[in-house]
């Protein structure tokens, strides 16, 4: 396959094109040949020019506030072409609350203000190449909640919500002492230090009892680790080690995720998870 064709284009009345300009810069730096419509473009002539330019993927950049009704006019537009095969992206100034009407709309993503041209380039390859994409977390694997004793704070959970107790393990390379309580396909699990060096020690220490991490289950950790690292994602640990219950598990940093200690895990095939 050749290089991927890009058509990016700002609809309306914008007369803003710096950012549109990075991202067609980035976009070749990442091998793709670009396209750039320039400013004030209709949907009308956006969607003449992808059909014209046989482009792979349409990018659309708005500032000025007309996206929700300049984005649906480019895909009806690709639609009146016998087009509308040609997948469209979105971003600039997007509130988040319009999101879900593009989606319904037919635009495949938005890319808001805080998102990385190395994260739209990625997407661009796997949108293309259906087998390079890495699969989206399956579900909240489970919750772990840090707590001084487990046997203080398992009634509550056993008792009072009348969850399943499944397990109770240590594990030494962690430090910590997990109870795992069934709820649905996920898992609540209640986190004890085992000694003064435990994460979950210096953990309660600073902010007390209480939401520890949250825990994604992916298909590929491996493949997922090199994908943000790739992105620029600070990750705790830049590979998967050994974590309770038969998984492989590493933690991506809270400051990347507003505050909160995401865990990605990964369970061996067949296994309870």
């Amino acid at each position: 396959m050749g290089k991927i064709r890009v058509l990016v284009a700002k609809p309306g009345l914008d007369g803003h094109d710096r950012g549109a300009l990075v991202i067609s810069q980035a976009l070749r730096d990442h091998g793709m040949e670009v396209i750039y419509t320039g400013l004030r473009q209709s949907p009308v002539q956006i969607a003449q020019a992808a059909v014209q330019e046989d482009v792979d993927v349409i990018g659309l950049s708005s500032l000025s506030g007309g996206h929700k009704t300049l984005f649906p006019k480019v895909i009806d537009e690709l639609k009146k072409r016998n087009a509308e095969d040609i997948p469209v992206v979105g971003g600039g100034v997007i509130p988040s609350e319009d999101i879900p009407f593009l989606i319904d709309k037919g635009v495949k993503k938005i890319f808001t203000s805080g998102s990385s041209t190395e994260v739209l380039a990625t997407y661009i390859k796997e949108l293309i190449n259906p087998e390079k994409i890495t699969p989206a977390p399956k579900k909240i694997a489970h919750i772990g909640i840090a707590v001084n004793s487990i046997d203080h704070s398992l009634p509550f959970y056993t008792d009072s919500l009348g969850l399943e107790l499944e397990a109770v393990e240590a594990v030494d390379s962690e430090g910590v002492k997990v109870a795992f309580l069934k709820i649905g396909e996920s898992r609540i699990e209640l986190l004890e230090a085992l000694d003064d060096s435990s994460p979950i020690k210096a953990f309660i220490d600073k902010k007390g009892e209480g939401i520890h991490h949250v825990a994604l289950e992916v298909d590929n950790i491996s493949d997922r680790l090199t994908k943000l690292k790739s992105e620029g994602i600070r990750l705790i640990n830049d590979e998967a080690k050994q974590g309770a219950n038969n998984s492989q598990i590493a933690f991506i940093h809270p400051k990347t995720a507003s505050g909160v200690l995401i865990e990605l895990s990964q369970h061996e095939e067949g296994s309870e998870n």
